[in-house]
């Protein structure tokens, strides 16, 4: 059962009016639908922005929020009912049902766009809205201000600045209510238990899609429509590719596979990562790779907390990290000085991680005024070292090459401190080989 309220949607409308400046509207079209080939579209997901204050799920929609007016501050325009492109493409809400059950003020059929919107725009100073994400509605609104202008002389009022409705908005998104977080921990652990799947299934012999297989079947058998990415099932050297997806080959006895897989929710995304040996025991190098990486999580985790910087965790994994490589042998030198002249880059080449929400890759800012943003409960974000060393890297070892590691969770900061989403998948060595052998 969705757990999005029409409460929850007009809170989110209200804080939105109450961050806007005095005789403004925002805009915000809906997504297009997007041709795959011929006749056949791309399954339908709504623009993060417009869903986040609607709920409304269809194409060929225009959310106008008008702070202060009269017959109600939204309006929304949407597809008319037809009864025979209903037949043809399913139900659709029409401007009735968007005001019933998505709690529009006034809804208006989509046609009748161009003849509502101007007068809605004419006498407001401000316009919120986000220029250049859709070049043709870009246009379009454009047209309705310069004809406004155009009307000037016979005593129209056309807005006179543009602001970025951005600004505001993926503020607001970045920190989650109650309800985005019951449901974010939900698709966290229909995810965890989902690489649990493909933990007690991997074998050697097996395909990496075969792999990916299990865990869509267990996100749809839980409720999960979608992905939120595209998964990652790397083996052997593909565990080194930080974007592999291909997820075509067969898995090989001694190898490592990491899992970088995550289930979309009622549009909230998980984003979970797991490596393990393929035949359910670690060799002595996996083992000393992944228990370093393990480590520098933790070390990243404990300082994931309110009033820390975003770049702390980050900082505490490199620590971690470099030091074991070090201990490893993997590098050499003076650990402050391997951080100061970014050596490690050479195995760990990203970041710790990203904030998480409707979008995988998540919206709000992660600086303020050239700082790093403190972190602050409600947060959600991702906590996800690694270390990847390339199959041809010659200045390591042989034993070394192709071994690829990374363990991501999804974090929610908390007034305590922080609460791990994604908790429910093991992640100790002794854990994961015992799940495997018990499979």
């Amino acid at each position: 059962m969705p757990q999005m309220t029409k409460q929850e949607f007009s809170r989110r409308r209200k804080a939105l009016i109450d961050h806007m400046e005095p005789n403004s509207i925002a805009i915000l079209p809906a997504a297009t639908e997007k041709v795959r080939n011929r006749d056949v579209h791309y399954a339908y997901r709504q623009d993060s922005d417009f869903f986040y204050l609607s709920g409304f799920p269809e194409p060929d929609a225009v959310l106008a929020i008008v702070p202060g007016r009269d017959h109600g501050e939204t309006i929304l325009f949407c597809r008319e009912k037809n009864r025979e492109r209903e037949i043809w493409d399913g139900y659709r809400v029409g401007p009735e049902g968007a005001c019933e059950e998505y709690g529009a003020d006034d809804a208006f059929p989509i046609g009748d766009l161009n003849d509502i919107l101007p007068g809605l725009l004419e006498g407001r100073e401000r316009v919120y809205y986000s220029m250049g994400r859709d070049q043709g509605f870009d246009l379009q609104v454009m047209g309705w201000v310069n004809h406004l202008r155009e009307q000037a002389r016979s005593g129209a009022i056309p807005p006179g600045e543009f602001l970025n409705l951005d600004y505001i908005l993926h503020d607001l998104r970045l920190f989650k209510s109650a309800a985005e977080v019951r449901v974010m921990r939900q698709a966290a652990e229909i995810s965890a238990e989902a690489h649990c799947a493909a933990m007690r299934l991997s074998k050697p012999g097996l395909y990496e899609y075969q792999l990916e297989a299990e865990i869509m079947h267990r996100f749809m058998q839980a409720g999960s429509r979608t992905p939120a990415y595209s998964s990652i099932v790397g083996s052997g050297a593909n565990a080194c590719i930080l974007h592999y997806t291909e997820n075509t080959r067969q898995m090989k006895d001694g190898e490592l596979v990491l899992i970088d897989a995550g289930c979309e929710l009622e549009h909230y995304a998980s984003d979970v990562t797991r490596t393990f040996p393929v035949n359910g025991k670690f060799s002595q190098e996996q083992k000393a790779v992944y228990q370093l990486v393990l480590d520098a999580q933790t070390a990243a985790l404990d300082v994931s907390r309110p009033g820390n910087h975003w770049d702390a965790p980050h900082e505490a994994s490199i620590k971690v990290i470099t030091q074991g490589l070090v201990d490893l042998g993997l590098l050499n030198g003076e650990v402050d000085a391997l951080i100061a002249n970014g050596a490690y880059k050479q195995f760990y080449m990203h970041r710790i991680g990203h904030w998480l929400g409707m979008d995988v890759h998540d919206v709000g800012d992660y600086k303020i005024d050239g700082e790093w943003r403190l972190l602050e409960p409600g947060i959600i974000m991702t906590v996800e070292p690694g270390i990847y060393i390339a199959p041809d890297d010659k200045t390591v070892a042989k034993k070394w090459r192709g071994i690829g590691v990374r363990i991501e969770d999804d974090v929610l900061i908390t007034k305590e401190g922080n609460d791990v989403l994604s908790k429910d998948v093991p992640k100790a060595i002794v854990d994961i080989e015992q799940l495997m052998r018990t499979a």
